[in-house]
């Protein structure tokens, strides 16, 4: 059958659904499959950073690659990602989160590449100079791991994979760990988690959601700057709040914290859990590299260790001197770490 859209003429009605004409001049019944799409939303509204919001990026010497992804609502969203190193290298995903992009990772991709590691590392939907929709209620836990999946998997191909997350960059990657565990060789979890929601998401946690919800000026520099455990330059700041112009490009940004299961009944509860089947299960490498000045992700290193199978016997570290964002404050110390890791293993 040809693509629905070309068969029939809609209107999009004031609830924002296509409402499909009557009176087929063929006089043929609809086919059962199109009930799905009698009322189907419009490509979701979104913008893009412009270019030269990035042409005067500190130490940032890379090339930009893009690949389209369905946006799940008929349209595509372009995302955005570095690729690094040998083609035919064993592959290193760099996930970031919020609010960050992968400039995050500028400090670990030369000692990666060195070592012979080919670096792939996305910019969230929402974030760097991937296409961000523009309504809060477009993002949400399962389409950020299904964007994800689609240009790691889809587009790339990627096998054979060495996840590295960081905040959100754990809370996605870990999801696509659990539901393609035969695409992944080992995993670094860097200040993230993988929560269900059944436990307390902790004081420093929540501190930060009512933070972000209520504070006028969304500085993204700053926020950053408050996460690292060093000053940062105003280059740097200025980096990190290059890709959001305005408040229209902040909506990703905005509502991460809130897509975070805090309570049993949270929609991405139970996905988690299920991947938690997987990772419990997960006898392949797993390394923890937690920094030691992280109020949020505090702890967690611990639970990971407990829990996977493949923690054990494992060169476990802690960074020092590291925050939030320990990418920051100490990348080249963890890159060192997980190039070891990882031609050794």
């Amino acid at each position: 059958m040809d693509d629905w859209r070309s068969e029939r003429r809609g209107l999009v009605g004031d609830n924002g659904c296509v409402q499909w004409s009557d009176g087929d001049p063929t006089g043929v019944a609809d086919p059962p499959e199109w009930a799905a799409h009698r009322c189907r939303k419009p490509p979701m509204d979104a913008v893009r950073t412009p270019d030269d919001r990035f042409d005067t990026l500190p130490d940032f010497p890379f090339a930009a690659h893009y690949t389209d992804v369905a946006d799940d609502d008929g349209g595509t969203l372009r995302v955005h990602y570095l690729d690094e190193g040998p083609a035919d290298g064993q592959v290193v995903l760099l996930m970031h989160g919020e609010p960050s992009w992968c400039f995050l990772y500028r400090k670990m991709i030369p000692v990666l590449t060195a070592a012979g590691l080919r670096c792939i590392a996305p910019d969230l939907v929402g974030f760097g100079r991937s296409d961000k929709p523009t309504d809060r209620a477009a993002y949400t836990y399962a389409r950020h791991v299904e964007w994800v999946r689609q240009a790691v998997f889809g587009t790339l191909d990627l096998r054979g994979v060495t996840l590295v997350g960081q905040d959100w960059g754990g809370l996605i990657g870990l999801r696509l760990v659990g539901e393609h565990p035969d695409r992944f060789a080992r995993v670094v979890a860097a200040n993230t988690f993988l929560p269900t929601g059944d436990q307390p998401p902790g004081e420093a946690f929540l501190n930060w959601q009512r933070f972000s919800q209520t504070v006028e000026d969304f500085d993204v520099g700053f926020i950053i700057g408050t996460g690292c455990a060093t000053p940062l330059v105003p280059e740097v700041v200025d980096a990190y709040r290059a890709p959001f112009p305005d408040d229209s490009y902040m909506a990703g940004a905005r509502q991460f914290p809130m897509l975070v299961p805090t309570s049993p009944d949270d929609p991405a509860a139970q996905a988690n859990r299920d991947a938690w089947e997987t990772l419990r299960a997960w006898d392949k490498p797993f390394l923890t590299a937690f920094s030691d000045q992280d109020p949020v992700t505090r702890g967690g290193d611990r639970v990971f260790r407990r829990d996977v199978p493949g923690c054990a016997g494992q060169p476990h570290t802690t960074i020092e001197g590291g925050g939030h964002f320990l990418q920051e404050d100490r990348g080249e110390q963890l890159a060192h770490v997980i190039a070891s890791w990882v031609t050794s293993t």
